[in-house]
C-alpha cells in the first residue's frame, strides 16, 4: 500500500518532467529560456554578474519583431528572407539613386554651389552628411538572416563601382563628379568618395546592427567629419596652432555634431531593440570617442591619409576599446 501511494505521489512529477520539454519546445523562440537575453538568467559568477548588469551594453540578437521592433521582421518566414533582402536591396540603391540625382541636378544648375566662396563645397558635403546616415538608417528593413549585411552592402558596392567606372573615365557623368569632388576631376573619384562607400561595406558586415561600434563610426565620418568642413568654410577664421588648414570652428563642430548624431543613431538602434545600452555609460564613451576622431581629424596627415580613412577607423578602434565588456 505503502509503495503505491508513494508510486502515486510522484506521478504527476514524472508527467511534469515529461510534458515540460515538449511545452518548451512550442513556445516562441524569443520566450524560451534558452533565447532569454543573458541579463536575465540567473548566475553565482561575481565577474559574470558584473559583466551583465554593469557592461555598457548587453548585446541581444534579433529573433523576431517581438523582440526587435521593425528589425528582423520577416514577413513570410525563414524561406522569404531573401526575398526581403532582394526587395530591400532594390528599394535603397533606387533610393540612393534618387538621392544622389538630386544632388547633381541642383550641382549643374549651381542652385547650391555658388562661385568659389564657403558654398562651393556645400554639395559634395551633403551628399557626404546624408547618404552614408540614410544608408545606415535603411539596416532595420532588412531581415534577421545572417545574409542580410551583405544584401545591405550591395548598395554601397554598386556605388563603388559607379565611381571606379567614371574615376577610370570609362564613363562620363560630369553631375556626379561636380557633385562628389573638390576640383572636378574624374580621379578624385578613386580618392575620397570610393574610400567613403568601402568603409560604409565595412561596417556593414564587420558590425552590421549588432554592435555600437559601426554605428558610431559611420557617425562620426559622415555627421562629424562632413560638418566639420561646411562650418569650418563659413566660420574657421581663427586656424589651430598645429595645423593652419584647420580651424577651431570647424574641430568644435564635429567633436559636438558627430557626438550628436552618434547618441541619436544608437537611439535609434536602441529603440528597435537590436541592444541594450547604459544610457549614462554610453554618453561617456561617446564623448571620449568623439574627442579622439576629433583630434585625429585636426592633425595635418590630410596629405598622407584621407578624412574618409582616418576618421572612421580611429573610431573603430576607439569605440570598440570603450565599449568593450
Amino acid at each position: 500500500m505503502q509503495a503505491f501511494v508513494c508510486a502515486t505521489m510522484s506521478r504527476p512529477f514524472t508527467t511534469a518532467a515529461l510534458v515540460a520539454p515538449v511545452t518548451h519546445s512550442l513556445l516562441p523562440r524569443h520566450l524560451r529560456l534558452s533565447n532569454l537575453p543573458p541579463s536575465l538568467t540567473a548566475t553565482t559568477d561575481t565577474s559574470t554578474f558584473r559583466r551583465r548588469f554593469f557592461s555598457p551594453y548587453n548585446f541581444r540578437p534579433v529573433s523576431g519583431p517581438v523582440t526587435a521592433g521593425l528589425g528582423g521582421f520577416d514577413v513570410t518566414g525563414d524561406g522569404g528572407s531573401m526575398f526581403q533582402d532582394a526587395g530591400a536591396t532594390a528599394l535603397v540603391i533606387a533610393g540612393a539613386y534618387a538621392f544622389v540625382s538630386t544632388f547633381d541636378f541642383l550641382s549643374e544648375r549651381k542652385l547650391i554651389e555658388q562661385g568659389r566662396g564657403p558654398d562651393k563645397n556645400l554639395s559634395r558635403k551633403l551628399v557626404h552628411i546624408l547618404s552614408g546616415l540614410l544608408f545606415m538608417a535603411s539596416w532595420p528593413i532588412f531581415s534577421a538572416s545572417r545574409w542580410a549585411r551583405y544584401f545591405a552592402s550591395v548598395v554601397p558596392l554598386t556605388n563603388c563601382l559607379r565611381l571606379v567606372i567614371h574615376g577610370l573615365s570609362l564613363a562620363t557623368d560630369e553631375g556626379l563628379i561636380k557633385s562628389v569632388t573638390r576640383e572636378g576631376k574624374p580621379e578624385e573619384l578613386l580618392r575620397g568618395p570610393l574610400y567613403y562607400v568601402l568603409v560604409l561595406i565595412l561596417c556593414a558586415v564587420l558590425f552590421w546592427r549588432e554592435s555600437p561600434v559601426g554605428v558610431i563610426s559611420l557617425a562620426m565620418m559622415c555627421g562629424g567629419d562632413g560638418i566639420a568642413d561646411i562650418v569650418g568654410r563659413r566660420f574657421g577664421s581663427t586656424k589651430l596652432p598645429y595645423n593652419k588648414q584647420k580651424s577651431w570652428a570647424g574641430s568644435l563642430s564635429m567633436f559636438v555634431l558627430g557626438f550628436l548624431v552618434s547618441v541619436g543613431m544608437l537611439y535609434y538602434f536602441s529603440a528597435l531593440g537590436y541592444f541594450q545600452l547604459d544610457w549614462v555609460s554610453t554618453v561617456e564613451r561617446v564623448a571620449l570617442v568623439s574627442f579622439i576622431a576629433t583630434m585625429v581629424e585636426s592633425l595635418p596627415i590630410t596629405g598622407m591619409v584621407d578624412d574618409n580613412i582616418s576618421v572612421p577607423l580611429v573610431s573603430m578602434v576607439a569605440a570598440s576599446l570603450a565599449f568593450a565588456y
